[in-house]
This record gives C-alpha cells, sequence and structure tokens, in this order.
C-alpha cells in the first residue's frame, strides 16, 4: 500500500472509530433482542421496537458514511490543498463538506420517515421544486464555482503568471478564488474578474511563454 494510501486509510479509521463502535453495539443488541426479547413481545410492542431500532440503524449507518467523507475531505485539505499554490481548492473543501453533509442526511431522512408511515413521495417532489428554485436563483454563483475549478484543473493561468485579460490590461495573478480571481495591474490598481468571464474568454500568457 503506499504512503497516500495509509494516510488516507488512517484519516478515516480515526473519524469513523467511534460510529463503527456505536454500529456493532447495535448488531449484538439486536441479535440478542431477536433471540431473547422479540419472543416474549407482543406483536405491536415487537412492531414499535422494531421501527425504532430500524431509525437508530439508519442514523448509525449515516454517522459512519458522514464520518468517512469527513476524513477524506480532512486528508485532501491537509495533505493536497495546503500544498497547492491556489487558494481554490482550499476554499472550496469546506463548501463541498457541507453540502455533502446536507445531502448524507437528507436520503438519511428520507429512508426513516416511511418507518413512521409518512409518504415521502410529496417530499421529494418537493425538494426537487426547491432544489430547482435555489439552483435558478445562485445559477450565476454556481457557474462561476465551476468555473473555478476548471481554471485549477487546465491552469490556463497560476500565481504570480504575467497575463492579458480579455478587457486588455496587462496584469500578474494574485489570487484564483471559488467565485472571482483578483489581479494586480501594472498601475498597480486591483482588478477583480468573475471566474466564469475568464473561463469563457480569451487569455494571454506571457510567463508560460517565457519558460
Amino acid at each position: 500500500m503506499s504512503e497516500v494510501s495509509k494516510k488516507v486509510s488512517w484519516e478515516i479509521v480515526k473519524k469513523s472509530f467511534l460510529p463503527i463502535l456505536i454500529f456493532m453495539l447495535i448488531i449484538i443488541f439486536y441479535i440478542f433482542y431477536s433471540s431473547r426479547l422479540a419472543p416474549r413481545l407482543s406483536p405491536y410492542l415487537q412492531q414499535n421496537f422494531k421501527k425504532y431500532l430500524s431509525t437508530i440503524f439508519v442514523i448509525s449507518i449515516t454517522f459512519i458514511i458522514q464520518r468517512i467523507a469527513g476524513g477524506v475531505f480532512s486528508w485532501y485539505k491537509e495533505n493536497i490543498a495546503a500544498k497547492t499554490a491556489t487558494r481554490l481548492d482550499d476554499e472550496l473543501i469546506p463548501l463541498l463538506r457541507r453540502v455533502s453533509k446536507v445531502v448524507i442526511w437528507v436520503i438519511a431522512l428520507l429512508i426513516i420517515l416511511p418507518f413512521y408511515g409518512v409518504n415521502i413521495s410529496a417530499l421529494i417532489t418537493a425538494l426537487g421544486v426547491s432544489s430547482l428554485a435555489i439552483a435558478l436563483a445562485a445559477q450565476d454563483t454556481i457557474a462561476n464555482i465551476i468555473a473555478g475549478f476548471m481554471i485549477m484543473v487546465d491552469r490556463p493561468f497560476r500565481l504570480d503568471d504575467k497575463i492579458k485579460l480579455p478587457s486588455g490590461e496587462i496584469v500578474r495573478v494574485l489570487d484564483i478564488g471559488v467565485r472571482r480571481s483578483r489581479f494586480l495591474s501594472e498601475d498597480k490598481a486591483i482588478i477583480i474578474v468573475p471566474n466564469l468571464e475568464l473561463s469563457k474568454s480569451k487569455i494571454v500568457n506571457y510567463t508560460y511563454g517565457e519558460e
């Protein structure tokens, strides 16, 4: 196993150890309940006990998945993002971590609600409509974030590169942000440009030509 794989595995183990321990205790208790307690309970109590136990089971699984995802994000932030020149990935990691946490718990909630007789079809429809409305309202922000990520991947320019912006200014790259990037012009002015505009336009990079 490579050193990178070992670090990832250890980070995941640290984050998920406690939820996995709780999950194992739940499994042991369920085995004990099925073999010893269930035959002594009435059908009504068995149904309710199974419902509550299933809820705890789903929550424990959700905690494990959340901790594993958190471990991967933490490892990336400490071992990859911290070593890159741009701050884009440093800013994206907290955002992606929060989004993943919300998505994981929403899915868990949709799994749990039917245990209590809730029809989730209408809820899923409402969530879909709400998500679409949010996406439409924030489409410029989302587009700029995606464009910033593509700039980080394609690297048309790097920090401290000398480039020509689509507007014609000769500038030096100061920062590549999540939504906007900052540049220093020849007259020492700070120019801030949305990432989407940069990704859609022609960029002349003088530093690449000098290497």
